[in-house]
């Protein structure tokens, strides 16, 4: 992520804070600015993805502005996205694996990012409606979008986003919880995300009254102590009555049919509901 504000920033942009062209070619020299092409330069500060975008002509965009905002990407392979407007230049750089956005708005300057509500519209027509749907939650969640922007959500993308759109809560701490509930919803069952049950804490996932859900992400559950944690919780959870499935992201992602199947058993056999 870039630490710096204006990690790119322009010829014309330096100038106007007085800086001549004699003084960039001293900042050069001394390593406090990198040109990147004719008339635009990196700060030290600024990541390989700004660096990237601004060389192939525009700004960070879709999953790579959202990375970059704090928000959570489902399958993300960190090819970068690029936002080039509605009228843009396409510019040859070493190594390009670029994926290209042409759609058409305003920026507050040449290479700050697409405002949080373009994003996530990005995401939807390039990576789907799931992609879009856990991004938006995390948005939420995040109070990185406003009611105005979604707002402009409703208006600026399909039917199938407004589905999404109406589903959204904020509630959920990660993109998986948001997945499940996802996918989940054409079953009509009262889910709840980040419940607190007495004795074991919060919970990612509550499906009706005593089926919990766990999902644990790519990092912070393998090593011992975390296991030992996890099943702890399980074992108070169980002395309260409720019942565990726990899923990783693998599972979650890639073996959604095991997922489901897990979880109906559960459901059709009644166990999500207490006195059962």
């Amino acid at each position: 992520m870039c630490t710096d504000p204006e990690p790119v920033i322009s010829a014309s942009a330096l100038a106007r804070v007085g800086l001549t062209r004699r003084d960039i070619a001293r900042a050069l020299d001394r390593g406090e600015v990198e040109r990147l092409r004719r008339g635009v330069y990196a700060r030290p500060g600024a990541c390989v993805d700004a660096r990237t975008a601004a060389s192939h002509g525009g700004r960070m965009a879709c999953v790579t502005a959202a990375r970059h905002l704090g928000l959570w990407v489902l399958a993300d392979s960190g090819t970068p996205h690029v936002w080039l407007g509605g009228h843009g230049h396409t510019l040859v750089h070493d190594a390009c694996r670029c994926v290209e956005h042409w759609d058409d708005g305003a920026a507050s300057d040449s290479f700050g990012m697409p405002s949080v509500p373009r994003v996530l519209r990005q995401i939807l027509t390039c990576c789907g409606v799931e992609a879009f749907f856990v991004a938006l939650e995390s948005a939420i969640h995040l109070k990185r979008i406003s009611r105005p922007g979604i707002a402009w959500l409703r208006t600026a993308c399909t039917i199938e986003a407004g589905e999404a759109i109406d589903f959204a809560r904020g509630e959920a701490d990660s993109g998986l919880e948001s997945l499940v509930r996802w996918r989940l919803r054409h079953l009509g069952l009262h889910i709840r995300a980040q419940v607190t049950i007495v004795s074991v804490g919060r919970v990612d996932l509550l499906i009706g009254d005593r089926l919990i859900i766990e999902v644990d992400g790519r990092a912070g559950h393998d090593d011992p102590a975390s296991r030992h944690k996890d099943r702890m919780r399980d074992a108070h959870a169980a002395m309260w009555g409720y019942i565990t499935l726990r899923f990783d992201y693998a599972m979650v992602v890639h073996d959604w049919d095991v997922v489901e199947r897990a979880i109906l058993a559960q459901v059709v056999a009644g166990r999500h509901l207490a006195g059962r």
